[in-house]
């Protein structure tokens, strides 16, 4: 990928790191920043040769401090439904990923910030990291996906509480809400997320591809609607041989070697 302003990508034994790099406007998202990350996430789920994904912000104060609020001062009505729409749209993409994307919240998650790491598989965060959702501070409310999201993640009192007030909370009470999975010192965040993306890339792409495509489903259905997609994704498995080798390899007593 060439030619990307806002974006740093990286790629490691199978990994790709992606980082917002606006950092002197603490990784503000804007249009700009919006489209190239749609750029790499559909360049990104085409390659085969990546398996996990890590997002991240560059520098040391902010992962994503927000939407751009200076580009929304002269916004109307249509403005900001193209730009909304255009936040939904990357983020659907993002959260639909076929690879796992795990979220690297390096500094503050505020507003948009804390909308993008939702929409990633599950998130780790320094422990300087906070998460917000202050839209209402100014007048607005979460556009990229906060409202419906983060009820879906956390119980929905502390959700609509949150949103309603705009007040921040630390790594350690995202922690607790079961926002955050892991909280590290900041500088092994990242060696931290890279190891999670190891054992991944040691189980059958395909099977967490299906897992997570189930779960996605799931999520929006009912238990038995999500339960008779589950019958046949699992069923679906048995036509690669990854079911073969990983069976023979528990049998056998060894490391399975799962074809790409």
């Amino acid at each position: 990928m060439s030619g990307l302003q806002h974006l740093l990508i990286e790629d490691r034994d199978g990994t790709r790191i992606i980082t917002l790099n606006r950092p002197q406007a603490l990784n503000a998202l804007n249009k700009d920043v919006l489209i190239e990350l749609d750029q790499a996430l559909n360049h990104t789920m085409m390659d085969n040769n990546i398996g996990v994904v890590i997002l991240t912000g560059a520098g040391d104060r902010a992962f994503v401090a927000g939407a751009d609020i200076k580009s929304m001062q002269d916004f109307n009505t249509a403005d900001a439904y193209a730009f909304a729409s255009i936040g939904h749209s990357v983020f659907m993409r993002l959260e639909a990923m076929p690879q796992p994307v795990i979220a690297a919240v390096n500094g503050v998650a505020f507003g948009g910030g804390t909308e993008l790491a939702l929409a990633c598989d599950f998130i780790y965060a320094s422990s300087k990291a906070r998460f917000g959702l202050p839209e209402v501070k100014l007048g607005l409310m979460p556009g990229f996906g906060g409202t419906q999201r983060l009820m879906r993640k956390i119980p929905q009192g502390m959700a609509r509480e949150l949103i309603y007030t705009g007040e921040p909370i630390s790594a350690e009470e995202a922690l607790r809400l079961g926002l955050v999975n892991k909280i590290t010192e900041p500088d092994a965040l990242l060696d931290a997320c890279l190891a999670t993306a190891q054992k991944i890339l040691a189980r059958s792409h395909i099977a967490v591809a299906s897992a997570k495509k189930t779960m996605l489903h799931g999520a929006e259905v009912s238990l038995p609607h999500g339960c008779t997609a589950e019958i046949s994704t699992f069923a679906m498995l048995f036509s690669s041989d990854h079911p073969r080798e990983g069976v023979s390899a528990f049998l056998e007593k060894r490391d399975p070697q799962f074809k790409k």
